[in-house]
């Protein structure tokens, strides 16, 4: 039985660099018949332009997977601490990140 569950078990490495995450506050998604890519962006306000800073490309049935487990663990996320507040912009997106413009 112990066999069974080691040939079961996959060893993941985390480097540190990977393990720093990419911060993201926007993410593009397309998709063909044979796989979905999530492009994600980081959009700073007053700067016009941004850039993609990660790129991950699935197969449809791993998008899928993927729709599951992020709808599980925000249910269990809204369980423990509310109801993620969603602010529905009319371009699909804040530019100017729901505040005022400063001034320098």
């Amino acid at each position: 039985m112990e066999e069974q569950q080691n040939e079961n078990q996959l060893n993941i490495e985390l480097s540190e660099e990977i393990a720093e995450g990419i911060y993201s506050n926007l993410a593009i998604i397309t998709h063909s018949n044979s796989e979905f890519v999530l492009d994600f962006i980081r959009v700073m306000p007053g700067v016009p332009k941004a850039k993609v800073k990660a790129r991950i490309v699935l197969t449809p049935e791993h998008a899928k997977r993927l729709l599951t487990a992020i709808q599980d663990n925000i249910e269990k996320f809204e369980n423990v601490n509310g109801r993620i507040k969603v602010q529905h912009e009319p371009n699909g997106f804040p530019m100017n990140f729901g505040g005022t413009m400063g001034q320098a």
